[in-house]
């Protein structure tokens, strides 16, 4: 899967958080300042490109649907990060942000005990 731009990513948030929209749905989303109608559909061109992204026609415009699931795209991103700076261990990923956000144990006992759940 290729990786996204932050301006892709931004576009493909509000994208999945939306489920669908046109451009001008995606641009009310977008805090200020707002990016300009042409860039926001240059944005979604690219994604579809990149096969992130498809329409339907509607009217004479169009509607944008998510094709790849956040969750996908934001496990190999993950993925990504972790093989990257952290030896493709998920154990050091874990441990440095068990550091860096200074958890306590009581955070982490709840962090397992989510874990457990899912995967029951």
């Amino acid at each position: 899967m290729k990786q996204l731009t932050k301006a892709e990513e931004e576009i493909m948030q509000h994208l999945w958080n939306l489920k669908e929209a046109n451009v001008a749905s995606l641009i009310e989303e977008i805090p200020e300042p707002k990016p300009a109608y042409n860039t926001v559909s240059t944005i979604i061109r690219i994604l579809e490109s990149k096969k992130f992204v498809t329409h339907r026609k509607k009217g004479k415009g169009y509607i944008y649907m998510p094709l790849v699931k956040k969750e996908e795209y934001s496990g190999q991103s993950l993925t990504k990060l972790m093989n990257g700076y952290f030896n493709g261990s998920f154990g050091n990923l874990v441990s440095f942000f068990v550091k860096k956000n200074e958890m306590s144990v009581q955070d982490l006992e709840e962090i397992l005990k989510n874990i457990n759940q899912e995967e029951k």
